[in-house]
């Protein structure tokens, strides 16, 4: 794996890259052979001295994605650690899981449960909603976002004719979603 390593507002150190580089690379342990692929990894720094790590991983059937903000850098970094070993795990359950379903003997990680075992979640729809995509602008449709107290909300955008999503930030800012 390839890493680039970035700070925003903070100088990488080499302690800091190594540190980063070596949390991260345990990772390598979940595949079979390790991916050529790069690793992103950017580190900020804001005013209030807190910190956050947002790391991605792009590899050929899933991405790995996680960002934790916390007042140590360090800190920060072994908890995105765990996270993303939680996806890896999480995600070679579904996959072992479909391949028992296929009788397929392929695998795509390798069977490393030093660990207790993880219980499986079955994701369940409990609730659908059908509805007219309204034609509006993406301030209309934050407007109409807010007055429903919900995070996210789903229009057809008035300039190009096509579905559209605005959502909330953790940021508090607002985010929006354009289809092709």
């Amino acid at each position: 794996m390839n890493y680039n390593i970035r700070g925003e507002n903070i100088e990488v150190t080499p302690a800091l890259r190594d540190y980063a580089e070596k949390k991260i690379s345990k990772l390598e342990r979940y595949f079979t052979e390790v991916p050529d692929t790069n690793v992103y990894v950017n580190l900020k720094v804001y005013n209030d001295k807190s910190t956050k790590v947002e790391v991605t991983i792009p590899l050929p059937n899933l991405v790995l994605r996680a960002e934790e903000v916390n007042e140590d850098m360090y800190a920060g970094i072994d908890l995105i650690a765990d996270k993303l070993e939680r996806q890896i795990r999480k995600h070679k359950t579904k996959v072992n899981r479909k391949l028992r379903e296929k009788g397929s003997a392929k695998e795509m990680f390798v069977n490393v449960s030093s660990g207790p075992k993880e219980e499986e979640s079955e994701i369940e729809i409990v609730r659908t909603k059908r509805f007219d995509l309204k034609p509006m602008d993406s301030e209309e449709a934050i407007l109409q976002m807010n007055l429903l107290g919900h995070n996210f909300f789903v229009f057809t955008d008035v300039e190009t004719n096509k579905p559209a999503v605005v959502y909330r930030r953790k940021d508090g800012k607002y985010g929006l979603i354009e289809t092709n």
